[in-house]
């Protein structure tokens, strides 16, 4: 029996989730809550059991292999409640005989490390999903493909999007229940999902609600900074009166912890070549996993983000980082970690660097307005002279290097080889 749901919009994941059935016993497929972890594990499933509902739980805790029976493949939702069902499903993976495709587990938070035994390397492979692109809402024509920029291939495509719409996009985010709604009102589900995130989750996992409310709170302040403990520490308590509440070391714990729950995702610095030491130096630029929990924690909404062109351009810039994201991990030759960000001693930098594991690069920019392309296509090519220009790194040549903007009617290749991309013409 099916457990397909009705009105399963596809996502860009769906293809991962194919290949890994096709590879391993396992696939596990994480994320943040409702960015659609359960439909996804559904649509390639034929059965499924929810050990966050009834007595499942309390018989996963008592009987781990009773959850793992059902028409494979066969889903477990929430598989982190009982973290002793990973081992379990790793043992009968061995037991299987080298079977393939049996069991899809679903987790929205990583289970503490002396919990689960074994790394499941070579049985169980692993997706991780973020809430969806504009493309997958269907917001992005896609037309302009990030695969294809790898290749050479360039659509020169028009597409609307006015500052009311891209407004709406930011705050309504890519939660597939807020899909066809009204801002006004999917902004609700950014705010219940905060609250869920900070009343439940955190506690559960032995953190404080009001420590991680306010470094949320920091944390869309600073979207897309290498913000430093510190910072983090006066953002959440002022410079005087309880700067002794938290110590930098207990801020580390806290964003450790926000980032196990997939709500906080960290972008790594990028410096070629691949084997520089300073791409683990440098300190990651932190966005939240969609950009409507960026309005949500600053209390703001379409008519006040539309009057704060500032902090509209950086909730724009967490939506690409968001997408850009998705699109890098479904490249064909996808590394592990495809994308980056770069800025050098001088201030020189780009928002996102995409890598793929063959070593290919290309290098965006995000500007709100098209009226900054200019600026940014100059930023974008001192990189490549910078890069180019010293020998001794050996540094390929970018396959491309682009401006994403918000408000822009059509995509072209300027002069110079920069390209110049609506966000709501980009896709995979």
């Amino acid at each position: 029996m099916s457990v397909v749901p009705a009105g399963y919009l596809p996502r860009i994941v769906d293809d991962e989730v194919d290949e890994c059935l096709e590879t391993y016993g396992a696939v596990e497929i994480a994320g943040a809550k409702w960015c659609g972890k359960t439909w996804t594990a559904r649509r390639h499933a034929r059965s499924i059991i929810y050990l966050d509902e009834g007595q499942n739980l309390d018989m996963a805790l008592a009987d781990p292999k009773a959850v793992l029976v059902g028409e494979r493949p066969h889903v477990i939702d929430e598989w982190q409640l009982a973290p002793s069902v990973w081992d379990v499903v790793r043992h009968e993976v061995d037991d299987a005989g080298g079977e393939k495709g049996l069991w899809i587990l679903t987790g929205s938070s990583t289970p503490a490390k002396d919990r689960v035994h074994h790394s499941g390397v070579g049985r169980i492979g692993r997706v991780r999903m973020l809430p969806m692109s504009l493309q997958e809402s269907g917001d992005s024509t896609g037309e302009v493909s990030l695969a294809g920029l790898f290749e050479g291939k360039f659509a020169h495509v028009s597409c609307e999007m006015d500052v009311d719409r891209l407004v709406s996009l930011c705050c309504r985010g890519g939660w597939p229940e807020a899909v066809g709604i009204r801002p006004s009102r999917a902004l609700r589900i950014a705010r219940d999902y905060v609250d869920a995130t900070v009343e439940q989750s955190v506690p559960a996992k032995g953190g404080s609600p009001d420590t991680a409310r306010r470094l949320l709170g920091s944390l869309a302040r600073n979207l897309g900074q290498a913000t430093t403990r510190k910072t983090m520490v006066r953002d959440m308590y002022g410079e005087a009166g309880e700067t002794d509440a938290v110590s930098p070391a207990t801020v580390s714990n806290y964003v450790a912890l926000l980032e196990s729950l997939y709500l906080v995702m960290p972008v790594r610095g990028w410096e070629p070549p691949a084997r520089s030491p300073k791409r683990f130096r440098t300190s990651p630029k932190r966005y939240l996993v969609d950009p409507s929990l960026a309005v949500a924690l600053l209390q703001m909404n379409e008519r006040s983000l539309k009057e704060d062109w500032q902090t509209l351009g950086l909730v724009f810039e967490n939506l690409c980082v968001r997408d850009l994201t998705v699109y890098a991990r479904a490249l064909p030759e996808a590394s592990q970690d495809p994308m980056h960000y770069y800025r050098d001693d001088n201030g020189l930098e780009a928002d996102a660097v995409i890598e793929d594991a063959s070593g290919r690069w290309g290098a965006f920019e995000v500007k709100l307005g098209e009226n900054r392309a200019d600026e940014a296509a100059q930023n974008l090519l001192r990189i490549r002279e910078k890069l180019a220009r010293n020998s001794l790194a050996r540094t390929r040549e970018p396959e491309f290097l682009a401006v994403l903007v918000g408000l822009g009617e059509r995509s072209y290749q300027r002069a110079d080889g920069v390209y110049v991309i609506p966000v709501g013409c980009l896709g995979r």
